[in-house]
């Protein structure tokens, strides 16, 4: 669950979920890995049965913006856990993971 508006603070932590991993230095988002109670993905289901194109793409977007918003509220500083090892080691050795 996130929730983020207009508040800054000093520093931030931010957990990644299972929703955005790297794999070969490309960001990949699963919509189906968000949490059930997420805004975001409601209707994703019905959706993808429909149009099957929005329903990749609108999903993908939201899970960028999410991230997006959370790793940009530290005034001074923010810090970065993945749950997925793969995705921890791309941020270290970017050197966004200390």
């Amino acid at each position: 669950m996130h929730t983020c508006q207009s508040l800054e603070l000093e520093t931030v932590g931010v957990i990644i979920g299972p929703d955005l991993i790297v794999r070969n230095g490309e960001v990949i988002t699963n919509a189906s890995m968000r949490a059930k109670s997420d805004a975001t993905v409601k209707g994703y289901k019905t959706l993808l049965k429909s149009t099957p194109q929005d329903a990749r793409t609108r999903p993908e977007m939201a899970a960028k913006n999410t991230y997006r918003a959370l790793l940009t509220r530290g005034q001074k500083r923010c810090l970065v856990w993945s749950v997925d090892p793969e995705t921890n080691e791309y941020l270290k050795r970017s050197g966004t993971l200390v």
